[in-house]
């Protein structure tokens, strides 16, 4: 029989010995939360592990209780992040992510010719569902174009309704004799509003001047606008130099004012000469001169070999100059030979 003081004392060694067995600080694991978090505690107080907010629990306990030996049990529990389900595919644009997990974001762009009707990302929340929802890719459109002062519409065909899609053109064209300033097509733009429209303007010229030794016509108005036209002309041996009309331009100018050129008048009576490409006699073809811009070939004698060579003379605004080469014969030394008449070198 145990005497009531041997028991006594056992009971408080065993005591001491419990007391001095506590539990630790529980492990922390990622992305986790311990109630109560406390630096130790007794046998037999409980604790309990919660995944934070986003994130979901995946095998081993959740509940532990401090054991007499003031271990822990080992945990194997883990929390990962939520999933949000599969974004889909965004019609007529692209979607971008890494990942679908919690608390990833995804955003959104759409294709040339269409705009994002809702937001530019979304981010996977704590309860698994994307926020804000999933956008969606709209046409760009543009209202009709306004129609500038003085101007109409040449070209127009709207494919939405009474609207244009993203670049779709309209063709402007002014009323007569009024200029378009800028490009007479504007486009639809990805801001869904047109390019700068051009702008109609009344355009005036001044009369033109007569040209010397020559004339001019136009119309018998009090005023010359954009796009009216002027015809020159020269006298007799005179040549224009440029073209016979002439259009007022948008810069309030004229395209083009010629001039009139002087004939030339040849100083050699007898010769036969190349001209375009035909052997012709001077004092025939151009018994009343050369107009100006004319050429012609002179045949000249290469002694030494006894053959014919060619120099071109030009005409210029009365102005030839004969090659030093060509020598004319007089009609009466008629047994020469011509320089025409040989063989070419």
């Amino acid at each position: 029989m145990v005497s009531p003081v041997l028991a006594l004392f056992s009971a408080f060694l065993c005591h001491v010995a419990i007391a001095g067995r506590i539990c630790p600080k529980p492990d922390d694991l990622p992305f986790a939360t311990v109630v109560p978090l406390k630096t130790s505690y007794d046998p037999g107080e409980q604790i309990v592990y919660s995944c934070k907010p986003g994130y979901v629990s995946r095998g081993g306990m959740r509940r532990f209780t401090c054991p007499l030996t003031g271990m822990w049990p080992i945990n194997t529990l883990r929390c990962v992040p939520r999933v949000c389900p599969f974004a889909g595919i965004l019609e007529n644009g692209i979607v971008r992510y890494t990942s679908f997990e919690y608390p990833k974001n995804i955003s959104f762009a759409c294709n040339p010719g269409f705009f994002l009707n809702g937001t530019s990302s979304s981010k996977c929340t704590e309860e698994g569902k994307w926020s804000p929802d999933i956008p969606a890719c709209a046409r760009i459109t543009c209202p009709p174009p306004p129609v500038p002062k003085f101007a109409l519409l040449k070209d127009y065909r709207p494919s939405a309704g009474n609207n244009s899609l993203y670049q779709d053109t309209v063709v402007f064209k002014c009323l007569p004799h009024f200029a378009m300033i800028g490009n007479d097509t504007v486009m639809c733009t990805e801001q869904g509003n047109w390019t700068r429209l051009p702008e109609c303007l009344e355009v005036k010229c001044p009369f033109p001047p007569r040209p010397e030794n020559g004339y001019v016509n136009y119309p018998a108005k009090p005023v010359l606008l954009y796009k009216d036209k002027a015809t020159f002309g020269c006298h007799e041996t005179y040549k224009l130099d440029g073209p016979e009309e002439a259009e007022c331009t948008k810069t309030g100018t004229w395209s083009f004012l010629p001039t009139c050129r002087e004939s030339c008048k040849l100083p050699v009576k007898k010769a036969t000469v190349l001209y375009q490409g035909m052997r012709v006699k001077i004092q025939e073809q151009f018994k009343n001169g050369m107009m100006h811009g004319d050429k012609i070939h002179f045949y000249c004698k290469n002694k030494e070999k006894k053959c014919s060579y060619t120099v071109e003379a030009h005409c210029r605004d009365g102005t030839i100059e004969i090659p030093s080469c060509f020598k004319e014969h007089s009609s009466l030394a008629f047994w020469k030979t011509d320089a025409s008449e040989l063989t070419p070198c």
